[in-house]
């Protein structure tokens, strides 16, 4: 069963939600026929449907939706923006408010990792728990920007098939130090049949204006304003480092460490079943059904 929800996030924004399973029946106390909800926000260049997988075992406890955040998947894709962070967390706010989700449990990979705790610390009304997937509170400057600059223009658009999407992201980008299948399936996920081949459906352009918004900025500040429990969690070879994470974690007044190990960016893609062992017994604990 999948279930797309039409919303509207700031200044009217139409954007896509979707259900990848039927909520669980039961009710809370109180008696308001309404299971606990989990919003799960993808990263820069992703969409909803990255998270089905984890969205399904959630569904067994909670009403999990999958937002296609401005900008990517099936939602609009506003030519000049705003793509500020002021938007992408009014967009949360809004579709938590319109679905009735709150008080809610926010699972974010990468960017939209960062909207969920920069939401957290906005509305704590909203928000009782929060799942932050590899992503850094640091600064990562210019030098990141351009290399990101670089490596887009270095894609081979179009593609042919599929099957080229998913060797070129998981065996032959040069920025790959090893072979990662996932990677490639992950890739797979956001390209679109064209009339010339296979495209990805968002707009690389507007991709590095997104990221212009947050690579320049730390987010220490607003990380030490959740208030929540918050579940911090990296990959061994991700891009958020031991360290910093656990310093995350101490600056979080609620904070709570953990790592997959063998997983990369994509911890959820990389290691699916050690993914689950760290996130669900934390929403177990936090956001008890």
């Amino acid at each position: 069963m999948v279930r797309r929800i039409n919303v509207r996030g700031a200044g009217g924004l139409r954007l896509a939600a979707w259900e990848f399973a039927d909520p669980p029946k039961g009710t809370l106390p109180g008696g308001d026929g309404q299971a606990p909800g989990v919003l799960l926000l993808h990263g820069l260049m992703g969409r909803g449907s990255h998270w089905a997988s984890t969205a399904r075992w959630l569904s067994g406890r909670y009403r999990a939706v999958c937002l296609d955040q401005r900008g990517h998947g099936r939602s609009d894709k506003p030519t000049d923006g705003p793509f500020g962070r002021e938007a992408y967390v009014a967009d949360a706010e809004a579709v938590i408010e319109q679905l009735g989700l709150a008080p809610v449990a926010l699972v974010g990979h990468g960017m939209g990792a960062l909207t969920a705790w920069q939401l957290a610390a906005k509305r704590p009304d909203l928000v009782r728990a929060v799942v932050i997937c590899d992503m850094r509170a640091s600064a990562l400057g210019k030098r990141s920007q351009r290399d990101w600059e670089q490596w887009l223009a270095t894609w081979p658009v179009p593609f042919a098939t599929l099957a080229d999407v998913r060797r070129w992201f998981g065996e032959e980008d040069p920025r790959l130090e090893r072979p990662s299948p996932s990677r490639g399936e992950f890739f797979t996920e956001v390209m679109a049949e064209r009339m010339d081949g296979w495209r990805p459906v968002f707009s690389r352009r507007q991709m590095l204006m997104i990221r212009q918004e947050w690579v320049h900025e730390a987010h220490w500040e607003e990380l030490a304003l959740v208030r929540c429990p918050a579940l911090v969690v990296r990959g061994i070879d991700g891009e958020l480092g031991r360290a910093e994470a656990q310093e995350m974690v101490r600056v979080l007044p609620q904070g709570v460490y953990a790592e997959v190990a063998d997983a990369g960016h994509l911890v959820h893609y990389d290691q699916p079943e050690q993914w689950r062992q760290a996130v669900e017994p934390f929403l177990q604990g936090a956001l008890p059904a």
